[in-house]
């Protein structure tokens, strides 16, 4: 594992000059230590349980196995992980399924150097990440489904509602824990709840379905 101020982070692509290149950039970028890099999805799975590393960097598309499903047992060992899709896919299906199966952000790998940089020192500090024309597309594509006008449509109680706010505001379970005076495990079992009232599957589409219903509001 990492020191107290800098993030362990592993990198899962079959893509060996484009990992290269990513890691490099994350060397020199301060806050982070490179603890290990794959080249599929099941020695990334073997690296992900021995390193327990803070972050993971995972391409979307490999051709051992299917990165959906590394991203799945990646967050069935109730790891604290945090997982960050980096690909070339600005699929709306894509983006849905791989924040459905538990992603922590979902980033193209057309983005500018400083730009992943910044993300990743976003979800390091515990944000959920997308850009903003990733947040557009989830948006639009939640529009279509039918979700909760509001959440009082969705009964959240009102424990839940300040959680939801702050999952809007990009924090994770422990830094919700703290600012709440509750337990981990309490934020847990109160998200678990509030996605299921509010037919969302991530707490990403919990985040941008909040701020969307407060950017409708304010109009």
């Amino acid at each position: 594992m990492s020191g107290a101020n800098r993030q362990s982070l592993l990198m899962i692509d079959d893509h060996p000059l484009f990992r290269r290149g990513v890691l490099q950039l994350v060397r020199e970028a301060d806050g982070f230590e490179v603890v290990g890099e794959a080249s599929s999805g099941q020695e990334g799975l073997e690296l992900a349980r021995s390193l327990n590393p803070d972050l993971i960097l995972l391409d979307l598309n490999m051709k051992d196995m299917n990165c959906l499903d590394v991203l799945k047992a990646i967050k069935g060992r109730d790891s604290d992980a945090r997982v960050v899709m980096l690909t070339v896919s600005d699929d709306a299906g894509d983006l849905v399924a791989a924040l459905r199966a538990g992603a922590d952000g979902y980033l193209l790998k057309e983005m500018e150097p400083d730009d992943l940089i910044d993300k990743l020192k976003a979800v390091a500090a515990g944000a959920v990440i997308l850009t903003e024309r990733l947040t557009r597309l989830l948006a639009h594509s939640m529009r279509e489904d039918n979700k909760p006008r509001d959440p009082d449509a969705a009964g959240l109680t009102e424990q839940e509602r300040p959680i939801l706010e702050l999952i809007a505001q990009g924090k994770n379970n422990k830094l919700i824990a703290r600012e709440l005076g509750i337990s981990d495990g309490t934020v847990k079992v109160h998200v678990k709840h509030l996605l299921r009232k509010l037919n969302l599957h991530s707490r990403l589409e919990a985040a941008v379905w909040a701020v969307e219903k407060k950017r409708e509001k304010s109009a």
